[in-house]
């Protein structure tokens, strides 16, 4: 059957007229249960035919399932704090699988473009994710059951992430409407932060610090700040990454004066909120980000202006006691103290996992570090010994070999998409964009050392979609020279 323009113009209006009515008829109901008394029912009833008319929007553009995603991404897992019992995490994989659903029942109708991912990245998460499933046979896994739990983080999400950037965000505009959406979402991320920190918490995120985020986040009497995010390390990985990013392409803009103020205003409050989380392994993503991005500017100057940056932040954390007063400076600082206990405990933990990791070259299964795999496993070393590092963690999940593939894979990334920018590209706003993109997830990756970051919400999908945006750097290099010469002519 082919495809033709009308179908998807006619299905669409004669699904969205009705919809206006039928919101209203399904909400007058809603009211009249919850004024019964009935309020799940009533509640219930009111979000339904939201969530169904959201569905319907998707089906007509599964573009709108990818945004979706990024934005609920942000906030989705601080809700199990309001309430509980529900799997927050499986509503990301919903609107993944979703937009892929809706991309297959599309392609009966017209080209939908599939091969817009045969790209080596995609080569790269085909590979890592085979291991991932592997690893569900593993011989020597100890906590089999928490391996879907375990896998969708790690593996799952950069499997599907990936290509469905390639096919449905494969335009300069995608781009930017990515990074904006991004930029509201950091800012939004650093007020609530601050709110916590000056005003106070809310009843529930009182009641969450009450109970088990007591140990970790209320220190010496002071609040780490983690918004509303899981926790402050989270908190502070996200957004010292959006520090990075937004920094770079407010330095960088030049078209637009809003949009340049939107990245300034982003990328310093998304900075501010990293020092309020108190999380000091987060310090290394500006570091290391800022670090490569004065490489990639291929400017001695620069070069030179960044490394002086960069040393004297070492010097003034490292040698001097400037600001101890403030407790937030003071956390940072123990970040350069290699004599710090939190330190020597980790290197203890890791010193006790290496004899034991030494007889399991493929790990002992996905999940078999956390909590829950005492259940299964309480005998375990790897569920005994908090790994911290994310690094540690698939060493001991996944031996050294998964290691050394999973490591291969992200140098690949960082040291190819580096070498693009510097030699490859022309345009000097892609090159921004693109270094940008590249310093965050270097950043990214030196900070999963002392935080296992990397593959959590927020930070995963983002450092996910950023690495697919990478891997189209050239393409969207010729369509701003493409776009430039038309309006020439």
């Amino acid at each position: 059957m082919k495809y033709h323009p009308f179908m998807e113009e006619k299905g669409a209006s004669l699904l969205a007229k009705p919809i206006p009515f039928f919101l209203m008829i399904i909400s007058l109901l809603g009211m009249g249960y919850l004024a019964s008394g009935g309020i799940v029912n009533g509640v219930g009833i009111i979000v339904m035919p939201l969530v169904l008319t959201y569905i319907y929007f998707i089906c007509l553009n599964p573009k709108i399932a990818l945004i979706g995603m990024f934005i609920l991404n942000y906030f989705i897992l601080g809700f199990a704090r309001y309430v509980k019992g529900i799997p927050y995490g499986m509503i990301i994989d919903f609107h993944l699988f979703l937009a892929l659903l809706v991309l297959f029942f599309q392609s009966f109708f017209k080209d939908v473009h599939w091969e817009k991912a045969k790209n080596p990245l995609f080569v790269l998460a085909i590979i890592w994710f085979g291991w991932i499933v592997f690893q569900l046979f593993n011989p020597m896994a100890t906590a089999r059951p928490l391996w879907f739990q375990s896998m969708r983080g790690i593996g799952l999400y950069m499997f599907l992430i990936i290509p469905l950037v390639f096919i449905l965000f494969d335009k300069i505009k995608d781009l930017d409407r990515f990074f904006k959406i991004w930029a509201v979402l950091a800012i939004f991320a650093s007020i609530k932060g601050i709110v916590q920190k000056h005003i106070g918490l809310d009843p529930w995120e009182q009641a969450w610090l009450n109970g088990p985020g007591s140990d970790t986040h209320l220190l010496f009497g002071k609040l780490r700040v983690f918004s509303f995010f899981t926790d402050a390390g989270q908190f502070g990985g996200s957004q010292g990454h959006a520090g990075v990013i937004f920094s770079i392409l407010a330095l960088n803009e030049k078209k637009s004066k809003k949009t340049r103020l939107l990245y300034a205003v982003a990328g310093g409050l998304a900075l501010f909120g990293m020092m309020i989380s108190g999380t000091r392994g987060a310090i290394a993503v500006p570091i290391m980000g800022f670090g490569l991005y004065t490489v990639l500017r291929k400017n001695v100057k620069v070069m030179i202006a960044g490394a002086i940056l960069g040393i004297s932040v070492l010097v003034f954390f490292k040698y001097t006691t400037i600001g101890n007063g403030n407790y937030t400076i003071n956390r940072m600082r123990t970040a350069f103290n290699p004599e710090d206990k939190s330190l020597q405990v980790r290197l203890e933990n890791q010193r006790k996992l290496k004899n034991y990791m030494a007889s399991r070259p493929i790990g002992t299964g996905l999940g078999s570090t956390t909590g829950a795999a005492k259940k299964y496993a309480p005998g375990s070393l790897a569920a005994q010994v908090p790994t911290d590092s994310w690094y540690v963690m698939i060493w001991v999940e996944q031996g050294i070999v998964g290691l050394f593939l999973h490591l291969f894979i992200l140098l690949f990334i960082v040291l190819k998409s580096s070498y693009v920018i510097f030699f490859r590209l022309k345009d000097p706003w892609v090159k921004a964009q693109m270094s940008a993109l590249v310093a965050g997830i270097w950043g990214i990756m030196v900070a999963s050392y002392g935080n296992a970051v990397l593959g959590q919400l927020p930070t995963g999908p983002l450092v996910y979609a950023s690495m697919a945006f990478l891997f189209m750097a050239e393409k969207f290099d010729k369509e701003v020279e493409k776009s430039s010469e038309c309006q020439q002519l």
